[in-house]
């Protein structure tokens, strides 16, 4: 998720796996993949770089914390499982 504005300086919190494309036409504006498109204050070099940033603190966190359990699947890294409790 990531942090951008709306032209009339609303915060928006957007899904940016679900970007499908990025214009400047001369504002920005993101076409969603469900056809949706926002206009953001925010330019498109911006918006990369804010999606990269948030792909790698995810990548980071997740490198970081392989023995912990992951809340969405409730599965434990690769140092064990719930089944095995570790024991293979």
């Amino acid at each position: 998720m990531i942090r951008l504005t709306r032209l009339n300086h609303v915060p928006l919190v957007l899904n940016s796996d679900l970007i499908e494309q990025v214009e400047v036409t001369p504002d920005t504006v993101i076409t969603m993949t469900t056809g949706e498109k926002l206009m953001v204050l925010e330019s498109a070099e911006e918006i990369v770089d804010r999606v990269v940033r948030f792909r790698r603190t995810i990548s980071i966190w997740a490198t970081a914390c392989p023995d912990e359990a992951h809340p969405e699947t409730g599965l434990l890294g690769p140092q064990g499982n719930k089944t095995t409790n570790g024991n293979g």
